[in-house]
């Protein structure tokens, strides 16, 4: 049986092309929802281009037939403007003067033409709208397209798994086949795996205390880290996540475009990040990238740039400190003496931006660029939507490499969570793409401080 779908506007503010994805059920428009695209059309941003692209599918679907009547969808579905039921009496504790509650006026009144409450849906980002929705008996959902599943939410990009003895010694210079690998259960059963193209694999021989060897695959095969010795701008790995890490940062822009690294503070994503970036640019080593581009979404600054005193690197400089506290540690390797001559250190850094060497730039004069021949770090990732994300990804021009970083569980933007944010999205989409490396560094790869480790596992 088909079903009938109330769109709230923060659905088509996220995803623009939101009505294309539910099947051939009915979808409704309020009037209040038309109303607030045309209030957030000429905003700034990605909100304003959202809220644009939205109106020009409405326009397109108007050119197609009466949008009050109901226009077919190529889903096999359709879609019309509802601008009745502002009679529907709600609790006098929600007024009708705001707009979630006209929303919800739509929606009682169809579930009272209708006397199908179940068939009636509330889709809304809103997490508050979804609970007043339930109080008056309407059934409310997220917007779950674009979510990620449980199975997508628990892959990590690295996997243990035991090995043959006899293929230990083949696997520098063949590699090893993945369907020789396996684990076992509690009763010491056999577990067949399965696994991606780039993961990374920590193996560990079946029949001996031989050391466990760190590996990558490729091709159907495991073959070993190509850059396991390396120490870029001086820094040396200090656990087995900071080798995939460095690995996968290392790889140059044709093998590895695009990085995604996941994990809570103090696992040095952004230090790590840097010190390749660096090495790569600054030491021109390779000669690979131009400039290093750091970028740092935030929920409001993203919106409201306009409206911050000074250029564009004075309103974004509040936001790159952090970026400023990983160089101090990277230009001044030795811990005892770093804070010694601040002046000197500050002289390192500002020689950095100076050169163009790093540049920082906000997210939302990103798009519509195609970046060529850079090494591209997008911090705290997870306060990007998905589009926003794809953004991104889809300005990489030849020989750009592309680095997310974040933690899903620290969102700062409203309307994400962990399953919905731009980081995660991108992560479950590219996951076994041959362009893409991704890993998650668990807390115990921490190297933050004691404090900051114990924290981790206390709060």
């Amino acid at each position: 049986m088909k079903k009938t779908y109330v769109i709230d506007t923060n659905v088509l503010i996220q995803a623009p092309y939101a009505l294309e994805c539910f099947e051939d059920n009915n979808l409704v428009l309020p009037l209040v929802v038309l109303e607030e695209l045309d209030r957030l059309k000429n905003a700034d941003g990605e909100k304003g281009a959202n809220a644009r692209a939205a109106v020009r599918y409405l326009e397109n679907l108007r050119m197609t037939g009466d949008l009050l009547k109901g226009v077919d969808l190529k889903s096999g579905g359709s879609v019309r403007v509802e601008k009745n039921c502002v009679s529907v009496e709600l609790p006098e504790d929600l007024p009708d003067d705001k707009a979630d509650n006209r929303i919800l006026q739509v929606c009682k009144g169809l579930v009272d033409e209708k006397k199908k409450g179940d068939q009636i849906i509330l889709v809304t980002k809103d997490l508050l709208l979804r609970i007043k929705a339930h109080i008056i008996g309407i059934k409310a959902e997220d917007f779950t397209t674009e979510q990620i599943t449980d199975e997508d939410e628990l892959y990590t990009g690295r996997n243990e798994v035991f090995v043959p003895e006899e293929e230990i010694d083949s696997f520098k210079k063949d590699g090893i086949p993945v369907e020789c690998l396996y684990d076992t259960d509690e009763q010491g059963n056999r577990i067949e795996l399965t696994f991606h193209e780039n993961e990374f694999v920590i193996l560990k021989p079946d029949q001996s205390d031989r050391k466990s060897l760190l590996g990558r695959v490729r091709a159907g095969k495991v073959v070993p880290l190509k850059y396991k010795k390396c120490k870029p701008y001086g820094v040396t790995p200090r656990n087995v996540g900071q080798y995939f890490m460095q690995e996968a940062l290392m790889a140059s822009a044709q093998e590895a475009p695009l990085v995604i690294i996941k994990g809570m503070a103090g696992t040095a994503k952004t230090f790590y990040s840097l010190a390749v970036g660096l090495e790569k640019v600054f030491n021109n080593v390779t000669g690979e990238y131009r400039r290093i581009i750091v970028c740092r979404p935030n929920a409001q600054f993203d919106d409201d740039i306009g409206f911050l005193p000074g250029d564009e690197q004075e309103k974004i400089a509040p936001l790159m400190r952090p970026i400023i506290d990983n160089l101090e540690q990277i230009l001044d390797s030795d811990d005892e003496q770093r804070y010694g001559d601040e002046e000197q250190l500050s002289d390192k850094i500002a020689e950095i931006f100076d050169r163009g060497i790093i540049q920082t730039e906000a997210l939302n004069f990103i798009r519509g660029r195609s970046i060529a021949k850079t090494y591209l770090i997008i911090d705290e990732a997870q306060n990007m939507t998905p589009n926003q994300a794809k953004g991104i990804i889809t300005r990489a021009g030849k020989d750009t490499k592309i680095i997310l970083l974040g933690d899903p569980n620290q969102i700062d933007k409203p309307f994400l969570d962990k399953r919905t944010n731009g980081l995660s999205y991108a992560a479950k989409c590219m996951k076994n793409s041959p362009y893409c490396w991704q890993l998650t560094l668990s807390a115990e790869e921490c190297e933050r401080s004691m404090l900051a480790m114990d924290a981790i596992k206390r709060l």
